[in-house]
């Protein structure tokens, strides 16, 4: 199994609590039982995540850090004599990963290894660093949110020391790594983050000098915080509370890890961490795409699903080429998801990357790594992204990372002349059948502002039709936003139909709005790509690549809106044909896409549903 890859980003913000409550109930499970175990207890060090490998022994000997997209940065006076408060970028990740000394990963194993060069050098800058931030050292948010990786480094230092020299115990002159790890382990103990990843990943490097110290009070709170942890971190549907695909799948591997750490110095984790984490593998094998994507939602950057052996996540991380079929195909959460699929790519003709897949966010108020995303939609069909998320600008305050969390990131009806709510986004009422899913939204995303989102998903033939309605007390702005993939070329064919296609491609995106309960006005549909102000018309697969991608907008002015809207992948050369027809009360939508005939309908009662 991989070790789990710490987020890239540091999570903490400057002058705000960070610590996320328990609130449900504790398992208390974890350690109720001894375990049983066929050698000495242990704590493995848990690697670098990935710092070391952009900072190679040359640039330890010569005092230089590199992070992320950075050029390295000669952070010390050559000897090992550190600047600790260096920062040149003015990136809060940067300087936190700095503090947490994981760039010395290299160093680390080469001094395992008998070199003992690598092994001076490393123990003078962690050593440098210890003299220079004494406890405690939490006004120092960089220092104070690396702690957790710091301690890590230390015990992987000090295992490498004593394999590098071929002893058993520490040598003296080295004792001060001990010291260390006991202020660590006191900080950790007086400023738990709570539960959430970083509480997590704290409460285990706080276990982690408990075992191998011989600490069996550390090991203990410890174990109370991963019990308290475990039931909010991960609820009983298996949703994390962190409102973010990446963070759920980072989460999965962080328990996993927390179950192995248990279990190395002879606890028993217990059964109700192994109960939630098989949950949650559930929630992300429902939250993979059909091209083996994590639909990107909250600060997630584009991101395939890891097909761990064993779990639901193989068929789907693989694209269906090992594993077991997934029973389910359909997934709604009380947390805030809805993710389904026209299937797994077992019928004749379709393949894994030939179904359709959706997403669609509500429930509770953005908290965390969660964006201000309800009703908002991400659709993929025919091999392709179909409509897509803004994405994650990491998290350096700015003009964009505002707007990749804003609505106006997002396929949403959003109002820009009042001031978003956050609301808690309600789902209403939902049907799912053999070749159609419909669902109904409802939430107030402003002042006096009530909005309404019906969501109708077919199979065969695959799209999606979304009726946006709102009312408000006074005249406002409407916009459904349809954010585009970024290697696709939009353009307006006419007041009701826009058609988006990369160059070449053998799949069209024709989006399109029907008149219903009111007329188009001009520019009732307008292409927005690559605007700086208001910005608008971009998208972020990863944190530090910003693409120009087109943003359609249905706008609508008035007190009120009612935006009917088709999204219709099709093949290149392929037609999409309507006519409307009423039946009573009922209006009835047919349909002819690419030759394959089918009818919606919108009852008097305001349900979308399929009629054939």
């Amino acid at each position: 199994m991989p070790g789990p890859e710490e987020p890239g980003e540091a999570q903490f913000v400057p002058g705000a609590s960070n610590v996320v409550p328990a609130t449900a109930a504790p398992a208390t499970d974890i350690g109720a039982s001894k375990a049983r175990s066929l050698t000495a207890p242990f704590y493995a060090c848990p690697g670098f995540s990935g710092i070391d490998a952009t900072n190679p022994l040359a640039n330890l000997y010569a005092d230089k850090f590199a992070w992320g997209p950075y050029a390295a940065y000669k952070v010390g006076n050559g000897g090992g004599n550190i600047n600790w408060a260096s920062n040149p970028y003015k990136n809060a990740s940067w300087y936190m990963w700095f503090h947490s000394l994981r760039w010395l990963g290299q160093g680390i194993v080469a001094a395992g290894k008998g070199d003992l060069t690598a092994l001076t050098r490393v123990n003078t800058i962690a050593y440098d660093w210890y003299r220079d931030n004494p406890y405690s050292w939490k006004a120092n948010v960089g220092a104070w949110e690396s702690t957790m990786h710091r301690t890590n480094v230390l015990i992987c230092l000090r295992q490498a020391i004593i394999k590098g020299l071929n002893v058993t115990t520490l040598p003296t002159r080295y004792a001060w790594l001990d010291t260390a790890l006991l202020s660590h382990a006191r900080f950790l103990t007086n400023y738990w983050s709570g539960a959430w990843n970083h509480g997590t990943d704290e409460s285990i490097a706080l276990f982690g000098v408990g075992c191998t110290l011989g600490r069996t009070d550390y090991k203990n709170v410890a174990q109370q915080r991963l019990g308290a942890g475990i039931t909010t971190s991960i609820d009983a549907q298996g949703s994390t509370n962190e409102q973010s695909t990446g963070y759920a799948s980072f989460n999965y591997s962080l328990w996993g890890r927390a179950i192995a750490v248990l279990q190395n110095c002879g606890v028993d984790p217990g059964t109700t961490i192994s109960t939630r984490r098989a949950l949650l593998a559930k929630w992300l094998t429902l939250a993979t795409n059909s091209l083996g994507k994590l639909h990107q939602l909250g600060d997630t950057e584009v991101q395939s699903t890891y097909p761990w052996a064993g779990t639901p996540m193989e068929y789907a991380g693989s694209l269906g080429k090992s594993g077991t079929v997934p029973p389910w195909r359909v997934g709604i959460y009380s947390n805030g998801y809805v993710f389904g699929r026209t299937g797994w790519g077992t019928e004749p003709g379709r393949g894994f990357t030939g179904e359709s897949t959706y997403s669609i966010r509500f429930g509770p108020g953005r908290a965390f790594h969660g964006h201000f995303d309800h009703t908002s939609i991400t659709y993929t069909a025919r091999g392709r992204d179909i409509i897509v998320d803004g994405g994650y600008a990491a998290y350096t305050a700015g003009a964009y990372r505002t707007w990749v969390v804003s609505p106006y990131a997002h396929s949403a009806l959003t109002t820009p002349m009042s001031t978003y709510t956050n609301p808690v986004t309600r789902l209403t009422a939902s049907t799912v059948k053999a070749n159609w899913e419909s669902y109904v939204f409802n939430d107030a995303p402003g002042a006096s502002i009530n909005r309404l989102r019906s969501v109708l998903v077919l199979k065969d033939p695959d799209l999606m039709v979304v009726w946006d309605r709102a009312s408000a007390k006074t005249a406002q702005a409407f916009q459904t936003l349809w954010h585009l993939p970024s290697d696709q070329k939009a353009s307006v064919y006419s007041r009701t139909t826009a058609v988006a296609m990369k160059p070449g491609d053998s799949t069209r995106t024709v989006v399109f709005q029907v008149p219903f309960q009111q007329a188009l006005p001009p520019g009732a549909i307008l292409i927005k790509q690559a605007q700086t102000n208001p910005i608008q018309g971009w998208q972020y697969p990863t944190s530090y690549d910003r693409r120009s991608a087109p943003t359609l907008m249905m706008a609508r002015s008035g007190k009120s809106a009612s935006i009917l809207s088709f999204v219709v992948p099709v093949r290149a050369t392929g037609s999409v044909l309507y006519a409307v027809r009423k039946v009573g009360t009922t209006t009835i939508v047919d349909l002819n896409v690419g030759g394959v005939k089918t009818s919606i309908a919108i009852s008097g009662g305001g349900s979308l549903y399929r009629v054939s």
